[in-house]
């Protein structure tokens, strides 16, 4: 085989991964390769309905300071969301009008979420700083997931409703 033949093979295997990647962002399946909630192939579920407490959603978050910051720390990847961030996979815990309160917990209506403790310092040692709580406005979402490391709304708050793309529905995950 000649070398020109091996190089042009070599390049369209090496082009296969990138083509299924791509073609699977234009299908609504997403990879999520942190630890919040299972590693592998997601779908986005178009969502035709209002969202709900207990929906687990894909979202984009806003472009914010508070998310530029998470950026260059890595709690959010680029991505295809506005501001070139990746869409958060997260748990809805409250809705406009329901009282959030922040302490070593996170208590909705005054009951504690289970697993949603504060911590004050990330896995890098940098502080977080926590919301200080308060009623979740009109037309956004209070959001959370109970891996530990988790960057959620027990740190940035709640955030635009408008940031959501549809239920996240897991195809081939695992935890590791």
């Amino acid at each position: 085989m000649s070398r020109r033949r091996r190089i042009v093979i070599i390049a369209a295997l090496a082009c296969v991964p990138l083509a299924l990647f791509g073609m699977g962002y234009g299908a609504d399946f997403r990879f999520n390769l942190t630890p919040s909630y299972p590693l592998g192939l997601w779908r986005i579920k178009t969502l035709n309905r209002d969202v709900r407490v207990g929906d687990r959603v894909f979202i984009c978050p806003p472009v914010t300071e508070t998310f530029r910051q998470a950026r260059e720390r890595g709690y959010v990847r680029r991505g295809l969301c506005p501001g070139l961030l990746s869409p958060l996979i997260k748990t809805v815990v409250a809705l406009p009008g329901q009282s959030v309160e922040i302490g070593a917990y996170v208590a909705i209506n005054g009951l504690a979420l289970p697993l949603s403790a504060v911590q004050p310092r990330d896995g890098s040692g940098q502080e977080l700083t926590p919301y200080p709580g308060g009623v979740v406005p009109s037309y956004t979402l209070f959001l959370f997931s109970t891996f530990r490391g988790s960057y959620d709304s027990r740190y940035f708050g709640p955030i635009p409703a408008a940031g959501v793309l549809g239920l996240a529905k897991p195809v081939f995950t695992f935890t590791p």
